[in-house]
């Protein structure tokens, strides 16, 4: 499953990330919130970064608007690898080398299509599977305990 979550700076790309995803046919469930009014990010990053770390299939992607504060907010979490993507290289990349579940965009001064763009280009990416990374994954896990 794909979990979305945004603030009040994220709002409106995710209600256009919502529109794109459902003309793709990917399934998702909508976190919150669900207006502009004023709210905190790490609630919203929290509740998705739970259901992420629940099942390691699930995924999720986060806005605000710089994408910063979720992605910290995020990786407070155990189990979750959170990263920004901000072009095709780093959206790429952190599913490849980072095997990372949730993505985090910049809602502020950033193109909505650019935006969509990444996140499709992530979901469809998988995680390499090479020695290399997976023993590096193994380190940040151990990190954790």
């Amino acid at each position: 499953m794909l979990y979305l979550a945004s603030d009040h700076a994220g709002y409106r790309l995710k209600e256009y990330l919502k529109k794109v995803l459902a003309k793709k046919k990917i399934r998702f469930t909508d976190l919150g919130t669900d207006s502009e009014a004023k709210v905190d990010y790490p609630d919203y990053a929290k509740m998705v970064s739970l259901k992420v770390a629940f099942n390691p299939r699930n995924k999720g992607i986060l806005m605000c608007g710089t994408g910063i504060g979720m992605c910290i907010a995020a990786n407070k979490i155990k189990g979750i690898r959170a990263a920004m993507v901000f072009d095709e290289y780093s959206a790429r990349m952190s599913r490849e080398h980072n095997d990372v579940n949730i993505i985090c965009l910049r809602g502020r001064n950033f193109s909505k299509a650019k935006a969509a763009k990444l996140a499709l280009l992530w979901l469809k990416t998988n995680f390499s599977n090479g020695k290399r990374h997976i023993r590096r994954l193994r380190k940040i896990s151990a990190m954790e305990r």
